[in-house]
């Protein structure tokens, strides 16, 4: 058991250091790619960074890099997410941010002339992807990131949904300063971006799963043992076809969790039938999945 532990501990570790090496290459391949070349902005920490660079190549008479900026912005957020969150979780966040900094650095921009409808496009898919799987296994790319995650606790809502409300600021800043046509195709990144976000992290989707089943008992027993949920259960239904007695099992789980339940479905009641519905959001009692 102990030999088993220490193999879960050192997989554990190695899977969240390669998804910040992914996110890292994602932000600055996205960033060096295609939104510096279309001159349009990224979302969250990244956007403001990439504000506060083209202010000081206007404005001042030195240069602050992004990928610097990048980095002092998150420094504050590390401490939100040491404390609301978790320490391992914060850990690797800084983790991914100082890899994203220094892929910034390392991943040299492309003098391209693209059109700014393909780099909005492909430069949201990409950072969305890298920010997905991230978050994903456990880790986040920083700033609203840490934010969006705490207000998703404090509330239920969609963190894709968050982010994209967030960074109507940015687009805003984008357009008063810079131009409303980089405004635009700033605001069609970061939409892109949040988008497949929730298309890669999907832990904080809910699905409410209903059973109609002769043999309740074992898929209750399956259900509570390796997934701890609670259910309801509706006694004397009847099969329209057969007029057999069945019980109406009902329970609300995460995403994550739709393998693990039809596969103790499958094993107690193969002719069990089972419907499965996306739910909006939750009262009540509902046990998150710690993050770490």
């Amino acid at each position: 058991m102990d030999q088993l532990d220490k193999f879960n501990r050192k997989y554990n570790f190695v899977s969240k250091i390669s998804a910040a090496f992914v996110y890292s290459l994602a932000v600055a391949i996205a960033l060096n790619f295609f939104w510096t070349p279309g001159h349009m902005y990224s979302s969250g920490i990244t956007g403001f960074a990439q504000l506060i660079n083209s202010i000081s190549q206007r404005f001042l008479p030195f240069e602050i890099s992004t990928s610097l900026m990048y980095f002092v912005l998150n420094i504050p957020l590390f401490v939100l997410g040491w404390t609301k969150i978790g320490h391992k979780f914060t850990f690797f966040t800084a983790v991914a941010v100082i890899m994203g900094s220094i892929m910034m650095k390392v991943v040299q921009p492309l003098n391209v002339h693209w059109d700014p409808l393909l780099c909005a496009i492909f430069g949201g898919a990409i950072n969305g992807f890298g920010t997905g799987f991230a978050l994903k296994n456990g880790i986040s790319t920083g700033g609203l990131d840490i934010v969006g995650i705490v207000f998703r606790m404090k509330t239920g809502t969609s963190y894709g949904k968050f982010n994209i409300l967030v960074n109507l600021i940015i687009i805003a800043a984008a357009g008063f300063v810079f131009g409303w046509t980089r405004a635009l195709y700033s605001a069609l990144t970061i939409f892109i971006n949040g988008r497949v976000i929730d298309a890669v992290y999907t832990q904080h989707k809910k699905m409410q799963v209903m059973i109609i089943t002769e043999h309740p008992q074992d898929i209750i027993d399956g259900i509570q043992d390796k997934m701890h949920r609670g259910i309801t259960i509706l006694h004397d239904a009847e099969g329209a076809y057969g007029h057999t007695e069945k019980t109406v099992l009902i329970t609300i789980i995460d995403r994550y969790d739709m393998y693990d339940i039809r596969q103790i479905v499958r094993k107690a009641d193969p002719y069990a039938f089972m419907s499965v519905s996306e739910v909006e959001k939750v009262y009540g009692r509902f046990k998150e999945q710690e993050i770490v």
